[in-house]
């Protein structure tokens, strides 16, 4: 009875936590970690509102001389650039008393360049300085790399997420029937292997054109056969447990098997490759867009800003080079912390503290 009545009379254990909550636990604890989640998060937002033209929606609009350099404070072109040095008034009376025999078209001159003073005065004046200085046609640099960071953002995002369901759906139909479907599609993955990825990459690049959405298909159908290993050697471990078996005793059908039962518990796996994918897509956004094979002429993405950066550096414009720099590698940096800690923190074999 005495036994009975400690047992009774004992605190409730604490419910179990999920692998998710204990990841999230975890990653709090790594501080380089979680302020790179932040910093990814800032980026996402900054990739969101340049989709909808809220952040750097002004980047075409030409504000400022061209090149003209950084500096905090503002000044227009005609504070800075002398004045035009007045014409002589006996050139202007040669020009209005030629006759039209001696000047045929001297009228239709005469009334272009007064309709071109008179856009010139209504034109608002343009600025000889700006915080992070101007591109070759007078655009703001940091409006600029704003939309250019979204675009790579966007084009690294949904690359990796069609990247994903393209791998995850062939590896997990080798890992799960095996037999002749994985030795054809084994078969597949191997003649995209055996080529190098970035050959490949320019090859399709080239075949297909410019433009965002024909970037994301080019990755997506190039960068899926890392997720396809992974996937594969999940499903060919998993498909035994007795969860599957047991969803298999209730007539449960391959399909729901395959992505109700073994899907969430990889996961995690996916989220940590989804986001080396990411980083993978930026850095091959920028080399397609350096070498002419990515964004169309009239879009902007970080490779196309540093396509522009030789000739602007030969000539001493510099500042375009060090905005795109800083906001790549920021970039690429927080996203790779990030992906170490979310390997560390949702490993299942990690110890709970």
């Amino acid at each position: 009875m005495t036994t009975l009545h400690n047992t009774a009379g004992a605190a409730p254990a604490a419910p179990s936590r999920g692998l998710w909550a204990l990841g999230w636990q975890r990653l709090k604890r790594k501080k380089v970690g979680f302020v790179s989640l932040w910093i990814v998060a800032v980026y996402l937002l900054l990739a969101v509102g340049g989709w909808f033209n809220l952040v750097g929606g002004g980047w075409t609009d030409e504000i400022a001389v061209p090149y003209a350099p950084p500096s905090w404070v503002r000044a227009s072109a005609d504070d800075v650039l002398p004045p035009e040095p007045a014409k002589p008034a006996q050139a202007s009376a040669a020009i209005v008393t030629m006759t039209p025999e001696e000047d045929p078209i001297g009228q239709e001159l005469q009334q272009a360049r007064q309709r071109m003073g008179e856009y010139a005065q209504a034109a608002p004046a343009k600025l000889a300085t700006l915080p992070f200085g101007a591109d070759l046609r007078g655009r703001d640099v940091i409006e600029k790399t704003l939309k250019g960071t979204s675009t790579s953002i966007f084009v690294g995002v949904f690359g990796a997420v069609a990247a994903l369901l393209v791998g995850c759906a062939l590896g997990a139909a080798a890992g799960y029937f095996g037999g002749r479907v994985d030795d054809a599609l084994g078969w597949f993955y191997s003649v995209f292997t055996s080529v190098p990825d970035m050959l490949l990459l320019l090859s399709f690049a080239a075949v297909s054109g410019r433009g965002i959405t024909t970037i994301v298909a080019v990755m997506a159908l190039t960068s899926w056969t890392g997720t396809f290993r992974l996937v594969r050697a999940e499903y060919l471990k998993l498909k035994g447990r007795e969860y599957v078996q047991a969803a298999d005793a209730i007539g449960a059908g391959n399909a729901r098997k395959m992505f109700i039962h073994i899907l969430p518990n990889i996961s995690h796996l996916l989220l940590v490759q989804f986001s080396l994918l990411t980083v993978a897509l930026i850095k091959y956004e920028a080399i397609l867009s350096f070498l002419g094979f990515g964004v169309g002429v009239r879009q902007v993405s970080l490779g196309s800003m540093l396509a522009e950066a030789p000739t602007e550096l030969i000539q001493g414009y510099w500042w375009q080079m060090l905005a795109v720099t800083l906001s790549m590698s920021l970039l690429v940096t927080a996203f790779s912390l990030l992906v170490d800690a979310l390997r560390d923190a949702l490993d299942p074999r990690a110890a709970v503290k």
